[in-house]
């Protein structure tokens, strides 16, 4: 399946006609297909190669040494966590992968600080930290200007999101799907799932799998090009929007068998706003045809259930 693209240079170049159109076709995507492909998004290419690099080396430390960034009380949202930790909601069933989490930094006298731990610091890779850090203000940059395109498609004003996502409690991971070494119980290496988060932007996986649940009850393969990243709505841009934009629900399957020697890498940026944002639906889209779905809910309580329901946080 080819996943609606848009360019986004369209939206920030300053031209109102492209503008406007970039704004229609992105939140007629998300209305429809809930996933798109972003070209000219602003996020270097040699900034995706480093990060790339960088997190492969990561992952090819041992184990012991990997562990010892893993630090539990943290539930995940910091440093690294081990194979087979998280699951999704409604399944049991651990996902086939490890990975490695870089958040939000805010000064040490800033009134956010204490609801942001420090970040993991990795001696054993050079340039790993730094780049960490200028990939999650890259992809900040490029989500908050989707937000905007978003706020104008529900016909609110262009900078509604800025305030709440500027500062927020966004979330950068680096995943490894490791080599597929025993026959696996089953083929999916991530369950079915929705993202929790605003907007997910994901740049370049190493390898296929990703696949989309159609409204036809299909499960599609998801690509894009190389200069394009995927970018989708999360459920708390759904409950916000009383479900007019779709967090749809997308898994990550196996491999060919003769390709089970290979990993398989991700790194999705997960656009969360700060945790006080109020996700009650907005007043535009409730009506007599759409009535109020979802409970009242901050940002903050929302991410603290979810977490829960994966099995990161007791």
């Amino acid at each position: 399946m080819t996943i609606p693209v848009v360019d986004l240079s369209d939206f920030t170049a300053g031209d109102r006609k492209l503008k406007d159109s970039f704004v229609q076709k992105l939140g007629k995507a998300y209305e429809e297909v809930g996933f798109v492909a972003v070209k000219n998004h602003g996020i270097p290419d040699e900034l995706i190669a480093d990060l790339y690099q960088y997190v492969q080396e990561f992952f090819s430390l041992p184990s012991d040494k990997k562990r010892s960034y893993e630090i539990p009380e943290l539930a995940g949202q910091r440093g690294y966590t081990s194979f087979g930790k998280e699951h999704a909601k409604g399944s049991d069933a651990p996902d086939l992968k490890e990975f490695f989490q870089y958040g939000q930094t805010v000064p040490e006298n800033h009134p956010l600080k204490p609801e942001y731990p420090d970040n993991v610091s990795v001696a054993e890779v050079a340039g790993f930290n730094e780049t960490l850090f200028k990939a999650y203000r890259a992809f900040e940059k490029s989500g908050k200007s989707l937000l905007q395109a978003i706020a104008l498609y529900l016909g609110l004003d262009e900078h509604y999101f800025d305030n709440q996502v500027e500062e927020g409690n966004s979330i950068l991971r680096a995943i490894h799907y490791p080599p597929i070494t025993v026959e696996p119980k089953s083929a999916i290496r991530a369950e079915q799932h929705e993202d929790i988060n605003l907007i997910t932007l994901l740049v370049g996986a190493s390898a296929g799998g990703l696949e989309i649940l159609t409204k036809q009850n299909e499960w599609i393969p998801v690509t894009s090009l190389p200069e394009q990243i995927v970018v989708n709505v999360g459920d708390m841009l759904q409950r916000l929007t009383n479900n007019q934009l779709k967090s749809t629900t997308h898994r990550v399957v196996n491999p060919p068998r003769e390709l089970w020697h290979t990993s398989r890498f991700s790194i999705p940026f997960f656009l969360h706003p700060k945790s006080a944002m109020d996700l009650s639906a907005l007043e535009n889209c409730v009506d007599e045809k759409h009535p109020k779905i979802f409970e009242d809910i901050t940002a903050g309580e929302y991410l603290d259930e979810r977490l829960r329901e994966i099995g990161l946080k007791k």
